[in-house]
């Protein structure tokens, strides 16, 4: 977060005094809780970021690493965009991990787990990669994407510290927490790990924009007394303010669902307000009125980078630029505020595009500018380029775009990408 402030795209805070930082050593505290809990299975955080690309990409690693500090004999389970991209390698990675499961993993782990307790054998548990007793790497078929979101368990913010809540929004501290309504994107830009999940699920047709063929089928939404239920526990029983959604396309939510919501919050109003992500594609006056309806504080847009060009060739991604223009003018009559996300260091980006790209943010004039480094997210169109490129490995350790890039470009050096990351938003706003 320091750093982040540091180099602009934060507002300072005073976080530092809500939270509080142990000096305990990780491992020996783990050590000792897996002593006294002695478990039977061991499974670790598997979110991947295919939005923010704040470090959660790297969650299978770190975990691993930490697991493999620990004495133990429990089974050791994970899961994540790595193994749902390049399947059985994932062993040559992370050799001593028992069971992946590709995929969506909430019921795969049930299955694994009742399976476990039952002593039966885990080899019809659909959507894992085990090792046998010989040794031989097990790829099971694949599970059935959850199509109704509503039998996902409620989360349960219980386990966690009282000060996890606490986030720097705007130059305020506030009680905020990241929160999901819906799975799935309709749109196939080729550095975006959500095309991994389309391609595991067998959604691999694209139209000419840009588009899934079949979205529909690959959308899938919560309801909305379902969203609206879980709200209001956040808010009631946790105090949360905002709430940021962590949805792919917030609108190419079903409509009908978020128009349900809009009269749930409107008939029993919650003190809680929400920080989306969208494209400029679904801005207009009908949709400002439905996020005002749901008290849609913030909205983060990819720019990615000004060349309209470079977008629609390389990454896949359709938008104009007077398009996304017009988007930023209307939410800033709307009065929500934007941030705009930009890319810097995309194989074959120079650093004019660069340069292109803060003028073109000067422009839109956004209330928050972000900017990542491009990061190599396997099965990705933009990864397998870059890695034929010479520009990545077969597999990249340490990726984490708002701290380093673990690329190289013929067209940027890595001492010039890192100056435009640290002064990319001031630039913009100088």
């Amino acid at each position: 977060m320091d750093y982040n402030t540091e180099n602009a795209q934060y507002r300072p805070t005073e976080y530092s005094k809500f939270v509080h930082y142990s000096n305990e050593n990780i491992v020996e505290k783990l050590q000792e809780k897996i002593d006294e809990f002695k478990p039977d299975v061991i499974f670790w955080s598997a979110i991947s970021s295919h939005i923010h690309g704040e470090g959660e990409y790297v969650n299978i690693q770190y975990g691993y690493e930490l697991v493999n500090l620990i004495s133990t004999d429990a089974l050791k389970i994970t899961a994540g965009l790595q193994p749902t991209a390049i399947g059985k390698d994932i062993f040559e990675v992370f050799p001593n991990v028992d069971i992946f499961i590709r995929g969506e993993s909430e019921f795969v782990l049930l299955d694994i787990v009742q399976k476990l307790e039952k002593s039966k054998s885990i080899n019809n548990v659909r959507g894992i990669l085990y090792k046998d007793k010989s040794g031989d790497i097990i790829e099971t078929p694949k599970q059935e994407i959850i199509s109704n979101m509503d039998l996902i368990p409620h989360y349960d913010y219980s386990i966690f510290q009282k000060q996890i809540f606490w986030r720097p929004y705007n130059g305020s501290v506030i009680r905020a927490v990241d929160y999901e309504l819906s799975r799935g994107c309709i749109y196939t830009c080729s550095y975006c790990v959500e095309t991994t999940i389309q391609r595991y699920y067998g959604f691999n047709e694209r139209g000419k924009r840009g588009a899934l063929n079949n979205a529909k089928n690959y959308l899938r939404t919560k309801s909305a007394q379902r969203i609206y239920d879980e709200l209001r526990i956040l808010s009631e029983e946790y105090k949360v303010n905002l709430v940021r959604c962590q949805d792919t396309n917030f609108l190419t939510i079903n409509r009908i669902v978020l128009n349900q919501l809009a009269d749930l919050l409107e008939a029993n109003p919650l003190d809680i307000k929400l920080y989306i992500e969208t494209r400029a594609e679904g801005i207009n006056a009908g949709a400002i009125n439905l996020l005002n309806r749901l008290n849609v504080d913030g909205i983060g847009m990819g720019v990615e980078l000004s060349s309209q060009l470079f977008r629609e060739d390389y990454l896949h991604r359709f938008a104009d630029q007077k398009r996304i223009i017009d988007a930023f003018k209307m939410l800033k009559k709307a009065n929500i505020k934007r941030t705009a996300y930009n890319i810097i260091g995309l194989p074959d980006q120079s650093e004019e595009s660069i340069k292109e790209t803060i003028e073109f943010n000067q422009l839109i004039s956004p209330d928050n500018v972000t900017v990542a480094f491009f990061s190599p997210y396997l099965g990705t169109d933009e990864e397998v380029k870059g890695r034929k490129m010479g520009y990545s490995d077969q597999y990249e350790l340490e990726v984490d775009g708002q701290l380093r890039s673990v690329t190289s470009n013929s067209n940027i050096t890595n001492e010039k990408l890192n100056y435009y990351k640290n002064n990319f938003a001031k630039l913009v706003n100088k």
